[in-house]
């Protein structure tokens, strides 16, 4: 298997898990006051959302990629 058939799985596989999912969050320690031994720590959630249609770019993009990786084998 060579390296753009590979690229294209990458692809193809990042373009339905982010078609699907829609994105991803996570949470993020944060301190926000430090009084000299004490400390506030807060936990933030952020989301980060994938639009659809860079999905389905990276979907289309991973075909061709494959499609053009077998034809020049």
């Amino acid at each position: 298997m060579n390296a753009t058939r590979i690229v294209g799985i990458i692809l193809i596989v990042g373009g339905l898990a982010g078609f699907f999912t829609g994105g991803f969050s996570f949470t993020k320690d944060t301190t926000s006051a430090k009084i000299g031994p004490l400390e506030l720590t807060v936990q933030e959630k952020q989301a980060v959302n994938i639009p659809q249609w860079l999905s389905l770019g990276a979907l289309a993009l991973g075909a061709i990629v494959l499609v053009m990786g077998s034809r020049k084998s």
